[in-house]
């Protein structure tokens, strides 16, 4: 995962200072999501904080439009990144949401052990405009999960992510950064 500080070194620690930072954003058109993002947590005391870098998760890659894989890890030997679904990864967060020692753990080796079960076969996700908090900006929608996440631009390579989750009143933060060195698998 990428390190917060190398792209937002002042990251806000709340869940108010990280919507004030993201309603202060511009929009972002869905054309400028194509390509390949590293991603990093921005931790606000969210339910879901600790899951993604417990994880050993990597980013996202938006092919195009109806071309998105949201969760990448990288393989075993980390030349390069496979697609996780998403049914499969989310399918015990309740649970993890709950028990935070989970949280603690490193799940990254089970993960890349168990790409043969895990990995996607085929786009998981959609990119489309939405109107979020009052803005129409690049959405990734999850196809068979209740979950948009939300883009607003940071600088020319890097956008902070909002995931809106059905069920959970703050969103949850994230980081991404361009990053095309590894190829997909």
């Amino acid at each position: 995962m990428l390190p917060l500080v190398d792209v937002l070194p002042n990251a806000p620690t709340r869940t108010v200072d990280a919507l004030a930072l993201f309603d202060s954003l511009s929009a972002v058109e869905p054309d400028f999501m194509v390509g390949t993002w590293r991603g990093a947590e921005l931790p606000t005391n969210h339910p879901l904080d600790g899951m993604l870098a417990a994880s050993g998760w990597w980013g996202k890659h938006f092919g195009d439009s109806e071309t998105v894989h949201p969760l990448l890890f990288p393989t075993s030997d980390g030349s390069a990144l496979w697609p996780l679904n998403p049914v499969l990864a989310f399918a015990g967060l309740g649970a993890a949401t709950r028990i935070p020692v989970l949280k603690r753990q490193n799940f990254a080796g089970t993960i890349s052990m168990l790409k043969p079960a895990l990995q996607a076969r085929g786009p998981k996700a959609r990119l489309r405009t939405t109107r979020f908090r009052g803005v129409d900006t690049a959405t990734m929608i999850y196809d068979q999960l209740p979950i948009n996440d939300v883009f607003r631009e940071l600088d020319e390579r890097t956008v902070l992510g909002a995931m809106d989750l059905r069920g959970i009143r703050a969103p949850y933060f994230f980081v991404l950064h361009r990053d095309h060195s590894l190829p997909l698998v």
